[in-house]
């Protein structure tokens, strides 16, 4: 294994609901309808997922939905402008949270 993150690993995810089996029945009931078509399409789901897996930085993520993203018809270029439009974000909100820095300079500053 090169790395913390096994991706063998990814096939064990079940294994996370044997000791409360009733909760993970819950959470892939909701999973499975978060991911249903509706006002967004599947793909679009999918890329949306893979964006996130990103900023959150889940390698399993990662995998999973960079192959379902390929699976559901997306290709290269759009999820590579996903994964930018993410970058952005987590770029902006550690930006913007240099305003919490400058209010809290200002009450040192006084």
């Amino acid at each position: 294994m090169d790395s913390y993150y096994n991706p063998e690993d990814l096939g064990k995810f079940g294994t996370v609901g044997e000791n409360a089996p009733e909760l993970w029945k819950k959470f892939n009931e909701w999973y499975g309808s978060v991911f249903k078509e509706g006002a967004l399409s599947a793909r679009e789901k999918s890329l949306i997922a893979l964006a996130v897996a990103h900023a959150v930085q889940c390698p399993y993520c990662i995998d999973a939905y960079t192959q379902d993203s390929l699976e559901k018809g997306s290709d290269k270029d759009q999820m590579t402008e996903a994964i930018h439009v993410a970058a952005a974000i987590k770029g902006g909100a550690a930006m913007v949270h240099g305003v919490q820095m400058r209010n809290s300079a200002a009450k040192v500053e006084l």
